[in-house]
Formats: C-alpha cells, structure tokens, sequence
C-alpha cells in the first residue's frame, strides 16, 4: 500500500497544464509508472504531445522518464529545451550535469556545476559533484573539496576526499583535523575512523593508533588497518608486537615491501640477527619486480641498438642480478663475440646459456649455433 502511495504521489507531483485539445489517459501513466515501465511512459508522453512542445511540466515529465529508462540523449533534448524557457533553474541544471557525467562528458558537467555555484554559492552538492570531476588539478580539487567540507563537515564522503588530499601534499595535521570533525558527527563511522590512522601515525599518535585500530580489527581484519597498527607498535618500540601483527600480513600474503622491512628492523631490535636478515633477503625481493631481468634486457637491446656496446653489455648483467635468464646470457655471448670481439667473454656467456638448461624444442636453432660457435672458439683460442 506505501509502495502504491508513492508511485501515486509521484506520477501526481507535477500538475499538467494540458492544452485543452490534449487528452491524457492517467490511469495509463500512472500504470507505466508503477511498473517502472519509463521508456514506454516516456513514448506515451511524446505521443500526446507536439514534438515543439513548450510546455515545461510535459517536458520534465517526459525528460524524467527518458533519463530513469537510460535514453539520456532524449533527456537532455527536453532539459536543455526547458533550460531555454525558464533558464538556470537549479533542478535541470542537476540533471543536465547528471547526464553529461554518465556519458562522459565532464566538461559539459564542469559547466553546469560552475553555473549553479554562481546561483547558489552555498549549494553542498555541485561543489562535491564538481571536486569528483576534477582529474587534472589536486589544487583545484582541493578547493572544492575544502568549500564542500566548509558547507557540511560532517559528509564522509568529502571528509575522506579531502583528507586524501591533504595526504598527497604531505599535510597530515590539516587531514587529521578535517577527519576528526567529521567523525565527531558520527563516532562509529569506520570507514573515517580507518582513514584517519595514517594521520594519527605521521603526527606520533601511536597510542591513539593502537586504540582505534585495535577496536576495529574486532570486527576483522583488514590490512590497512594492521599496517598502521604495527607501525604504531614499532615507534612505541613495542618489536614483538609490530612482528605479531606484520606476521598476520604474512599469513595471507599481503605483506609488502614496508611491511617486511618494519620486521627487519623489529628483529634486528630485539637482536636476532638472524631473523633480521632473513627478512632483509625478503624486503629486497618484495621490492623487486619479477619483470626488472626483462626491462633491463629490453633497455641493453635498444643501447645495443644505438651502438652503445659497452653500457649494453652492463645493463644485461645488471638485469641478470634480479633473476637468471638463458636469454640474456645468450644476447652477451652474441654482444661479446661478434660486436665487442672479446671471445673470452663471449666463450663464458655461452657455456653460461647452455648450463641454464634451455629448451631443446623451442631454443634448437640458439643451442646448435651457440654449441657449433664454442667449438670453432675453442679452436681459435687455443
């Protein structure tokens, strides 16, 4: 009955100023409406109506229905049509921003948005809608954000934004403060109680850290919030603690480079040299791309392709710190021998390239060059 209510109340909100000769079936619409039918009600609406129509609620109407059935460029027709009759009218000036943002048109978005701050310079909404269509400029960004937040400090929406970026700028006492007004407005919000843990821990906040943080691991764990935690528990000089909580990270393969590096430092603390270097062997390959043996290979073919044969033959042994590859060795034996001529070197590569046991299907044609190519160096050296 509520639900019947409504859709009534809402098919009704407009009263048709109908031409005399216009005839609407309501009981028709108010069907197509109920059913959530808009492209059908929006066909009826047209069909009752003159394409040229001026008729403002009809065409509000009719644009309306168009846009709930995702026939935006027939929604726009109408309100840019009831935009020149009754021009700047904050409602379809919303929806005209609206539209252009879901199909992609952000500047024509910007444009509607900045037209309705100048209308209305205290309007929450178009500066919030303005600052997400921002892409280009964090200052700029900001400065919604910071006008939004102005308006209504307690949206966590722009809370959360606005301390983002304020965290790219390095300004954490600023983001920490905005966040904390807001959550002042509503205390069990987790998303900014969890979004303000990285600016408690820039500021030395630690132990407001390890209490908030705490509380909400109660209800699960999540690995932003063991980050700050254990970093907290690390400045507190608490190693055993910060270890217990980057081991959680470990457990479910989300630890990362920081993570890892913290715990280097917590064992070297506590003197276990051991398990300190254990896991400086792991912060390096955490912080080692499977792909750098393949960028440094890609970098020496194109300055072997300029001629730089010597800085070359460096960045293949560079890539080959990261990661053995049969193929760099190869691509030195062939850069030493018939470039640098230097087949000593070149002798070495290869023996290299056939002991990192290549493919005897796939790499035949390289095996039987490079076995062919030693025997005749074996001969020449001798």
């Amino acid at each position: 009955m509520k639900k019947f209510i409504y859709t009534f109340a809402f098919a009704f909100a407009f009263q048709f100023s109908f031409a005399q000769s216009v005839i609407l079936d309501k009981e028709k619409l108010l069907e197509f409406y109920q059913t959530q039918r808009y492209a059908d009600a929006a066909l009826y609406l047209q069909s009752i109506y003159p394409s040229d129509t001026k008729d403002v609620k009809a065409l509000s109407q009719m644009a309306y229905c168009n846009m709930m059935a995702g026939k935006l460029p027939e929604a726009e027709k109408s309100y840019l049509t009831i935009n020149e009759i009754q021009p700047n009218t904050l409602p379809v000036l919303f929806n005209l921003a609206n539209i252009n943002t879901r199909r992609g048109n952000d500047l024509k978005a910007k444009g509607y948005l900045e037209s309705i701050v100048k209308i209305d310079s205290t309007n929450f909404n178009a500066f919030k809608q303005l600052a997400g269509l921002i892409k280009d400029s964090l200052q700029l960004k900001i400065a919604y954000l910071k006008k939004a937040n102005t308006l209504n400090s307690a949206d966590a929406d722009v809370a959360t934004d606005l301390a983002q970026g304020y965290r790219d700028l390095q300004k954490w006492a600023l983001g920490y403060q905005v966040l904390k007004v807001a959550i002042a407005a509503d205390t069990s919000n987790l998303f900014l109680l969890q979004a303000q843990l990285p600016f408690a821990n820039e500021l030395k906040k630690y132990k407001e850290v390890i209490y908030v943080g705490e509380k909400l691991l109660k209800d699960g764990t999540d690995a932003n919030v063991v980050k700050d935690v254990g970093k907290a528990y690390y400045f507190l000089k608490n190693y055993e603690k910060c270890i217990n909580y980057y081991q959680m990270l470990e457990k479910v393969d989300k630890q990362t480079e920081m993570t890892l590096y913290m715990m280097t430092l917590s064992y070297r603390e506590l003197k276990n040299l051991e398990m300190a270097t254990t896991y400086a062997k792991k912060t390096i390959e955490e912080g080692i791309s499977p792909n750098t043996s393949t960028y440094y290979s890609l970098l020496a073919a194109l300055q072997e392709s300029n001629g730089k044969l010597t800085t070359a033959a460096a960045s293949y042994k560079r890539g080959l710190t990261f990661s053995e590859n049969g193929n760099t060795y190869y691509r030195l034996g062939l850069l030493y021998d018939l470039k640098l001529k230097q087949l000593k070197n070149a002798s070495t590569y290869y023996n290299l390239y056939l002991a990192s046991k290549p493919d005897a299907k796939a790499e035949k044609e390289q095996i039987d060059y490079v076995t062919g190519r030693l025997a005749d160096l074996k001969a020449v050296t001798k």
